[in-house]
């Protein structure tokens, strides 16, 4: 028989085991369920990337399809760079004022046949102000404070300078398809400690967490200097231009729509995109996976609460595809999310992938994203191929933890466009 004294201390390495796994679990990104549409990052009313300096107002946006004016809660958790909660802060550390509070604005739609409410989240409030850089996720909680979706954002400052050149790979495998970022490290404002282990950075191609590389340490140093120049740790696949449609008008069938039916609402259904992975570069001007809700009756006098929703169709003839990977519907209109609402379905008659999501109305980035059972993109094989001469946006972040600091700040930006792109 367990004797008292033994359960005891079985139950306390038990909680702090739990505790353990609770603080180094890594925070994923997950998706909203089929009500809540259009999430987006805005600045100036403009849709942003993630990213946001530390003395920048943060604006969270979301849709509510029920329109029922329900309540909706944020917590907001710290996170280190592999984006696991920071276990050495708290949230007095890192917040000034409280988290786990209600959205307090929030607008019903008018003029519009889906009707939804639309809630804004703003940093900082009167009740949050966030006091640190860093990783951040922000979680959306129900009224029963279970989490509806999840968001991962990018607070930085301006310590160190990060030139960055966008370059043609140098594996004549994959000069073609591939490009290679060229970068470096450079501040006078202190010295870094042991940089080989305390300096860290994340690349982004786009706006996207899906293909983020981490993990890449300096290739050398000159002086107080990082540099990176590498041939193959720091190369993304180039894609292609990203697709779009066009809808302010949701009566009328221009931009790459083919036909427009009524129903509940209106039905928005896109010509077959053909797979360009063989067919070439193919000059597209896009805005790198970003959109704009826009709705141009003249009698709109709110863009935000007047721009409907729409059935959009999409189908791609990709046969070549069929039973070998999973193909998605990805843009920053869905943050790219790997869901079953964003999965195309196969017919074997028509030998085409089709799906139809309901997308607020204007203009919209699209891409065909191939991934495999685990939702993992795979860049290499892309439905529309990898061309150099394919338009990206990259950013760099540094991360920096002095000895004995408690944290990862991020204490630098770098940015470059592959319009760019040199030998």
């Amino acid at each position: 028989m367990i004797q008292p004294a033994y359960r005891l201390v079985a139950f306390a390495f038990l909680v702090s085991l739990l505790s353990f796994n609770a603080f180094t679990q890594v925070q994923q990104e997950i998706a909203p369920p089929y009500n809540i549409k259009t999430v987006s990052f805005t600045k100036q009313g403009e849709n942003v990337f993630p990213y946001f300096k530390l003395s920048d107002i943060i604006q969270l946006s979301f849709d509510d399809l029920f329109g029922n004016e329900a309540n909706y809660y944020y917590t907001i958790t710290h996170c280190n760079y592999d984006w696991t909660p920071s276990s050495q802060l708290t949230v007095n550390d890192y917040i000034e004022g409280f988290d786990n509070q209600r959205i307090q604005v929030y607008e019903n739609s008018f003029n519009t046949l889906q009707v939804y409410s639309r809630y804004t989240l703003t940093f900082p409030n009167k009740f949050t102000r966030l006091l640190l850089t860093g990783n951040y996720i922000i979680k959306i909680l129900n009224e029963d404070r279970e989490v509806v979706f999840t968001r991962k954002i990018i607070v930085y400052d301006d310590q160190v300078s990060v030139p960055l050149q966008v370059k043609r790979a140098r594996d004549m495998d994959v000069i073609q398809e591939k490009h290679n970022l060229d970068f470096a490290i450079k501040t006078q404002a202190f010295n870094f400690q042991s940089p080989l282990q305390n300096v860290k950075i994340a690349i982004f191609q786009n706006g996207r967490f899906d293909n983020a590389i981490y993990n890449v340490k300096p290739q050398y140093t000159i002086g107080n200097d990082l540099i990176y120049k590498y041939d193959k740790e720091t190369q993304f696949w180039a894609g292609n231009e990203y697709l779009y449609f066009d809808n302010k008008d949701i009566r009328n069938a221009v931009n790459n729509i083919a036909r427009i039916t009524a129903g509940d609402i209106y039905n928005t259904i896109l010509y077959t995109n053909d797979a360009r992975s063989s067919k070439g570069y193919t000059f597209f001007p896009d805005v790198n996976g970003n959109f704009q809700n826009k709705n141009i009756n003249l009698s709109v006098t709110n863009q935000n609460l007047e721009s409907d929703y729409s059935w959009v169709f999409f189908k791609l003839s990709a046969p070549a595809f069929y039973e070998k990977k999973d193909i998605y519907i990805g843009g920053m209109f869905n943050n790219y999310a790997k869901t079953d609402e964003y999965k195309l379905e196969y017919d074997e008659k028509t030998a085409t992938y089709s799906k139809a999501i309901m997308i607020k109305q204007g203009f919209n980035n699209f891409m065909y994203i191939t991934a495999n059972k685990n939702g993992n993109v795979d860049g290499e094989h892309a439905v529309d191929g990898n061309y150099y001469q394919t338009e990206n946006d990259y950013n760099i972040f540094v991360y920096y933890r002095q000895n004995n600091e408690r944290y990862d700040r991020v204490i630098g930006r770098g940015n470059a466009n592959s319009e760019n792109i040199i030998n």
